[in-house]
């Protein structure tokens, strides 16, 4: 934790910046990041943004709310459905203002299903049908315009966007790119899932946040754990046990599903860096 806390604070002097902003989004991933900001960097020098949107929890916004309150900073929310809607967004999607959230969870789940018999897979190795790449574009713009908004509010204070991203996620390609892989610090992403919940009780993170199932809040009733179809416990003891260099059992099937994952999420590093930015 110290180690951390060091770390954030000399990155912020190294590099001139004036304080931090990070998007606080309820989960348990920036609220560790937040606390370590502010015991890195005093909590006035640390801004939140809360960024729901149409398809946000109806707890997102009350959880994320909860967290900024523990950490003492100030915060802004910014609904960012006028900015999704502007740039053709929801258009891709059936409008649900009406519609129960309940019956949401079931309809996406069952699209889930429908579209794909390994979405995540097809999602990390862009495949799919029509209608799922379309799926792909929805979900993935959400996290790119609250890039924008991070970068808006920072650059304007002279501040660095803080990164949530854990090891877990970065290893199997739970992220989005120029979205919340866009960053200035990671504080955060040497460490598996499992250690951030850890170090989210040494740090007393409000039990709500550290007991909710982990979810990327970005299609209604979809955890994390739907996305890997492993648990967070599984996939991380795997994860530990390649990193130790040992050779899993293939006839196991979280061992098998987790190397596929594995395999998927290089492919997509690899083509990522094939593909020439600039002429």
């Amino acid at each position: 934790m110290d180690e951390i806390i060091g770390f954030i604070r000399d990155s912020i002097m190294k590099y001139g910046y004036k304080g931090a902003v990070i998007g606080i989004s309820g989960g348990i991933d920036s609220a560790v990041v937040g606390k370590l900001a502010v015991e890195a960097l005093g909590k006035e020098k640390i801004f939140g943004l809360l960024m729901p949107e149409r398809d946000s929890s109806r707890d997102t916004i009350r959880d994320s709310k909860l967290v900024a309150k523990f950490l003492g900073i100030d915060f802004k929310v910014k609904n960012i459905s006028s900015a999704l809607r502007a740039i053709g967004t929801y258009k891709l999607q059936p409008p649900a203002f009406l519609i129960p959230q309940t019956i949401k969870e079931k309809y996406v789940k069952h699209k889930w299903e429908e579209l794909s018999s390994d979405p995540f897979l097809d999602d990390l190795c862009n495949e799919g049908n029509e209608e799922f790449r379309r799926g792909l574009a929805y979900y993935r713009s959400k996290h790119r315009v609250r890039m924008i908004s991070l970068y808006l509010e920072a650059e304007k204070r002279g501040y660095a966007v803080l990164g949530t991203t854990n090891k877990t996620e970065l290893l199997c390609g739970l992220y989005v790119k120029w979205g919340d892989d866009s960053s200035d610090i990671e504080p955060i992403r040497h460490l598996f899932k499992t250690e951030v919940i850890e170090l989210a009780g040494q740090l007393q993170i409000p039990n709500k946040i550290i007991e909710k199932p982990p979810s990327p809040d970005l299609i209604p009733g979809v955890t994390d754990e739907n996305v890997f179809g492993v648990t967070i416990d599984d996939l991380d003891e795997s994860l530990r046990r390649i990193e130790g260099g040992e050779v899993l059992d293939p006839h196991d099937t979280k061992s098998m599903r987790v190397l596929r994952i594995l395999e998927s999420a290089r492919y997509r590093e690899l083509r990522n860096l094939a593909i020439p930015r600039k002429h």
